[in-house]
């Protein structure tokens, strides 16, 4: 059977109407927040005592925004005897956020979790070169990072923390057994 003519224009002004008629469910953002989800991707957090000054993350960086200044600092020597040993100390650690893309690159490379995801989103400037931030404001934005989530408990445990532990129950065990006394004649 052949379709009546104008069929569907007839259904397309039908849904037309019906989205009409409902309800907006825009949410005019300045006065209403929105819901976004707990580890949402806003801006890079710098938890500044794990930084090593190792440049990885400004070497893997593919558009170049962030910029890390650093000076060599001599620590003196723990024992006497010892030798002084020198060590990177952070000068400088920026990210131009009209460059990055958010990729996430460089807290995936990061060896010593310094950076992390934060969901902190208003951070809008009315001068593009005010889009580079320095690490006074990453810190602040660190304090906004959400807790990890829980482990799964029927997960297995990580090898780090098995051989840790069995390392432990080792000494705690050889430090519970008795020991023999010396025999007359030993020392």
């Amino acid at each position: 059977m052949a379709p009546i003519p104008g069929s569907g224009l007839a259904k397309g002004l039908a849904v037309t109407l019906r989205t009409m008629t409902r309800k907006s469910v825009t949410k005019q953002y300045p006065e209403t927040q929105p819901d976004l989800p707990p580890r949402t991707r806003g801006v890079i957090g710098l938890f500044e005592e794990n930084c090593t000054v190792c440049m990885l993350c400004a070497r893997e960086c593919p558009d170049w925004c962030i910029y890390i200044d650093s000076h060599k600092e001599t620590v003196p020597a723990a024992a006497p005897g010892g030798r002084e040993r020198s060590r990177n100390v952070l000068d400088r650690f920026a990210i131009d956020f009209s460059l990055c893309m958010y990729c996430g690159i460089c807290i995936e490379v990061c060896p010593f979790d310094a950076l992390f995801w934060s969901p902190e989103f208003e951070y809008a400037e009315t001068d593009i070169h005010e889009l580079t931030h320095e690490r006074d404001k990453l810190r602040e934005w660190m304090w906004t990072v959400p807790a990890p989530p829980a482990l799964d408990p029927a997960a297995e445990e990580p090898k780090e923390i098995a051989a840790a532990r069995k390392t432990a129950e080792k000494l705690a065990a050889a430090q519970s057994e008795p020991r023999p006394e010396p025999q007359e004649g030993e020392s």
